[in-house]
């Protein structure tokens, strides 16, 4: 699909990748992964075409299309929801038009002999089997589906993207990419703006999507649930594996030991033969036996140990002030903006030592509490801190709110008071900004890198109740592990808000869930609490079941087979069979495309045959065509389920 091909890219006088290659093969689920600054949405970039390269080419076939979604973007504010993301059917609308005007040209005329009439009709024909292909009679269907997973309410849809957080608006774009069924994503942190029950629609969506996926992502669970490969950038270079993320890792460990045994044995065989070279060199006896190991070292191919990039983030929070027993008690809390209530009389408290969480859908209140805590908006009800409690706050917009004049050192030194102030070199080399990495203005960092910095003020003073607010967007999966075990040895009290389910995992130990404007507590990790809510869920849709029958039991439409006639009931039977034998013949059709492909695909994957324009242009043929026969089969097996359900 999209081979890479000797790729190079020199970024600020540093070469960032060289002699980069690897293909992007039919529905591959490919985790991109490496820490903060080693390119990775630079190599999303120049895929994507929205990043010109200094040596190397990206090849992809003809009418190949790519859907992109970057970290960061600018927003059309002019549009509600729904319009911006009727956008994605861009073709359909435009069929449309075309329909309407052949119609509007058949109806004016009544040479139904000519020619001309013909040739209407027959481009009426074409515009609507389009139409239909690109599933024009459910389009709508399709939006309020996907805006639905995503986190929006029908209330929504009609409202101006304007009035969205960045957020929000992340997600209608995302959206708008959905729906665009491109034959490839490339979605660079998709989760960073989304919920717990979001990202588990986006599972689904994507582990069923026809096409391939690429994803930057830091959450681990996310990459596990749907990659079955996983790309690692390094210093410069990729490492190639097929498999998830865990398993990378495993894989990687497992790797470069072997290639650490095969390194030391050759190491070994290379001393003992220059060791014997050196002492019978001068020996004209020996002379044959000489030359004869000078030529063995000159074939040997060295064995080279992978470089691993091991710089990591260093975070130990320091000793926190002993509180009180209860550190923060809400009673009869509520907090409105406008008509719209977003929390209503709720209570809760949390102890001394507690790490908690706050989860639920974007929008339920779970960084309005935190800042309603940090007394920051107004509210009402009681919020009452506990005796001796001194905040830390992490807020979900901290790395934003930094002076992106001011550079590394100048951030640090503006806010660092009395002894600390000694020791602000030090604090910044465990952050990993060492050397020239402190001159640097906060404009030209990372996001990873900013998160890093807003981190660094955090530890400027001795605190016992840390709220950090989403803290792990832009940090890199080890600089996560990091900060979660920091977490954990943190001596005093934690809420954290998060979506990042591995985070949590193994951190909490009390979930307060978010929801329909009140605050539910959940003893137990976060996993236990999912799979609480999984059950809840499965109830609801039994119950929802349950209604369907009552309906249907109350206005049957389909007629049994027992009622029907002889001759209906033999031609009930012909047709099933004839139904029956159409889904064995597009099964069959399925899996020949499908070997086709395979075949086509390990072709491509030749480096003499990666340019190769006719094996793209097949390989598109070949796509499209298992596409509409995977179409074909879906609508064979309703039919014939449609026919069953009439003989039961």
């Amino acid at each position: 699909m999209v081979s890479v091909n000797q790729l190079t890219v020199d970024f600020g006088g540093f070469r960032l990748f060289e002699d980069i290659t690897f293909n992007i093969n039919l529905r591959d689920r490919i985790g991109l992964t490496g820490k903060n600054g080693a390119g990775k949405s630079t190599l999303l970039k120049i895929v994507a075409g929205h990043q010109v390269l200094s040596f190397g080419s990206v090849s992809m076939s003809k009418g190949f299309t790519i859907g992109y979604l970057p970290q960061h973007m600018n927003h059309d504010n002019t549009r509600t929801v729904y319009d911006e993301v009727e956008l994605a059917f861009g073709e359909l609308k435009t069929i449309q038009v075309d329909i309407e005007e052949l119609n509007r040209q058949l109806s004016d005329r009544n040479d139904y002999e000519s020619d001309a009439y013909l040739s209407i009709i027959h481009r009426l024909s074409e515009r609507n089997e389009r139409y239909d292909l690109l599933g024009g009679s459910n389009y709508q269907g399709k939006i309020e589906t996907t805006l639905k997973g995503l986190g929006f309410e029908r209330t929504d849809f009609t409202r101006n993207c304007g009035e969205f957080s960045g957020g929000w608006r992340m997600r209608v774009e995302l959206a708008k990419i959905l729906l665009g069924h491109p034959d490839l994503f490339l979605l660079d942190e998709p989760t960073n703006h989304l919920d717990i029950e979001s990202i588990q629609w986006l599972e689904d969506f994507l582990k069923d999507y026809k096409g391939a996926v690429v994803i930057i992502s830091h959450d681990k669970a996310f990459l596990d649930n749907i990659t079955t490969r996983t790309i690692e950038i390094s210093l410069g270079r990729i490492y190639d594996y097929k498999a998830n993320y865990t398993r990378f890792l495993e894989l990687r460990i497992e790797r470069r030991e072997q290639q650490l045994n095969a390194f030391r044995n050759q190491q070994k065989m290379i001393e003992d033969t220059e060791k014997f070279i050196e002492r019978f060199r001068y020996k004209a006896t020996k002379a044959v036996q000489v030359q004869s190991r000078i030529k063995q070292l000159d074939k040997i191919d060295r064995i080279e140990v992978d470089e691993f990039d091991t710089s990591a983030l260093n975070i130990k929070f320091p000793a926190a002030p002993r509180s009180g027993t209860v550190v923060v008690k809400g009673l009869h809390v509520g907090k409105a903006y406008g008509n719209h209530q977003v929390i209503d009389d709720v209570a809760f408290s949390v102890e001394r030592g507690e790490k908690v969480c706050f989860v639920g859908r974007n929008g339920e209140g779970k960084s309005t509490m935190a800042r309603m805590i940090m007394g920051e908006i107004d509210f009402k009800g009681e919020l009452l801190l506990g005796h001796g409690v001194k905040i830390g706050y992490f807020a979900q917009n901290q790395a934003d709110l930094l002076d992106a004049n001011l550079s590394v050192l100048e951030t640090i030194e503006h806010v660092a008071i009395g002894e600390i102030r000694t020791k602000i070199r030090d604090i910044l080399g465990a952050f990993m900004f060492s050397g020239e990495d402190v001159d640097k203005k906060v404009g030209v960092l990372s996001g990873g890198e900013r998160t890093r910095l807003a981190m660094v003020k955090l530890l400027l003073e001795p605190v016992n109740l840390l709220i950090l607010d989403e803290p792990t967007n832009h940090l890199d999966m080890r600089s996560k592990e990091i900060l979660k075990q920091a977490i954990k040895d943190f001596d005093g009290t934690a809420i954290v808000v998060s979506h990042d389910r591995e985070f949590l995992d193994g951190l909490v130990t009390k979930v307060f869930e978010f929801r329909d404007k009140k605050m539910k507590e959940h003893l137990g990790g976060i996993y236990e609490f999912l799979q609480t809510r999984k059950i809840d869920n499965m109830r609801d849709l039994e119950l929802q079941k349950s209604s369907i029958k009552r309906e249907s039991a109350s206005s049957p439409k389909v007629v049994s087979a027992s009622k029907l006639s002889y001759e209906d009931r033999k031609e009930l039977s012909r047709k099933i069979k004839k139904a029956e034998q159409q889904v064995a013949n597009s099964e069959s059709n399925i899996s020949r495309l499908e070997n086709e492909l395979e075949t086509i695909t390990a072709k491509m994957n030749i480096p003499e045959f990666s340019s190769d324009e006719s094996l793209f242009l097949g390989f598109k043929n070949l796509q499209d065509q298992l596409n509409d026969e995977m179409s074909n089969w879906e609508s064979f097996n309703e039919e014939l389920e449609l026919l069953l359900s009439q003989k039961d």
